[in-house]
Parts: structure tokens; sequence; C-alpha cells
């Protein structure tokens, strides 16, 4: 086995491909995935040149694209996707890419938000079965340090019936919770 084939096998390529089934190699740099992207003039690295990254194999490369604002930004509209003439499923892709990059502490710095508004949105889930718009903004905002953003919106969304002081109690609520901890003990973490 030669240097270069050892070097590729333990790459980010080979990560994506054992953990999505999907394959970086397949992509030939139409641009058609970044052509189509709502978010791509917002990007460091557009979709096709953060697949890009992953295809050479090489680790410092292989950084760029974990600690890129791009996967952070990937709004999963499977535009990408449907526009891709080799079917490759970049959500997917840029999906584990995220996991990876959390569990790296790779995230952009510029992800901070993004990832506090995940945060909060699932807590919301987890301690409800569904969303409870107060509590996830309040959430948001400690987790974010923006207290005072929007804060004028509240009142109008109180008197339009947009927020409500209490959660709607859902029935399911306990097999909710019990689906995160599931999750959370399949992916070996505690909360």
């Amino acid at each position: 086995m030669s240097v270069q084939t050892a070097r590729v096998r333990d790459s980010l390529a080979e990560e994506v491909y054992r953990s999505t089934g999907q394959s970086v190699a397949r992509c030939y740099q139409c641009g058609k995935c970044s052509a189509g992207c709502p978010l791509a003039s917002e990007t460091d690295y557009p979709p096709s040149q953060l697949l890009r990254l992953t295809q050479f194999g090489d680790a410092s490369l292989d950084q760029k694209a974990l600690g890129s604002l791009t996967i952070w930004l990937c709004l999963t509209c499977q535009t990408c996707s449907a526009r891709c003439p080799q079917e490759v499923d970049l959500p997917r892709i840029m999906d584990f890419l995220r996991q990876k990059s959390w569990k790296q502490g790779t995230v952009h710095p510029k992800a901070r938000n993004i990832i506090a508004f995940h945060r909060s949105f699932l807590g919301s889930i987890r301690m409800t079965g569904r969303m409870f718009e107060l509590g996830m903004i309040a959430d948001y905002k400690r987790r974010s340090w923006k207290f005072f953003q929007d804060v004028l919106l509240a009142p109008k969304l109180f008197v339009r019936g947009k927020l409500h002081f209490l959660p709607h109690r859902i029935h399911g609520a306990r097999a909710v919770r019990r689906i995160f901890s599931r999750a959370l003990e399949k992916r070996g973490a505690t909360r």
C-alpha cells in the first residue's frame, strides 16, 4: 500500500463515505450546487468548493472544510441535491461535517449564534414535546447574549397571539423526552 493510498483512506472523504454513504469523489465540480444555493454568496466556500476541499485527502484542507462557516450556514434545503447530476446528497454531507466539526472543536467563530439557536430550538422541543416559542426565545437570548435584539417585537407578537406565556401541552411529551434520551445515549453523550 502506498503512502498516498494510506493518506486518502484515513481522510475526511473516507469518513464521510463511511458515515453517510456519500462519495465526495462523485462530484466533478460542475458548480450547479453553488449556482443554486440560496446562501452561496454568504459562505466562505461555495458548496462545490467545500466538496473539492474534501476530495484531496489532505489533512490541512480537511481542517479548512471542518472549520468553514459554510457547513453551519447550510439550510439543508436540498436545492443542491436536486440540481446535482451525480446525485450527491450534499446536505447529508454537511450534517456529518457539522457533527465532526463540533466534536473536534473546530467550529467557525461566526457560527456561535447558529449553534445557540439550534440548541434552544431542540431544548424547547425536548422539554415540552413541541415548539414553545417564548421559552425558545428566552433560552436563545441567554445563550447568545443578545438580550435586547428584537425586544420591541414581543408586545406585537403577544397582541397578535403569536407568543404565549405558557407552552401548549401535548400527550406525548414524555415520549419525545425518551426519544431525546435514547439519541443522546446512542451518541454516547450525557446531558
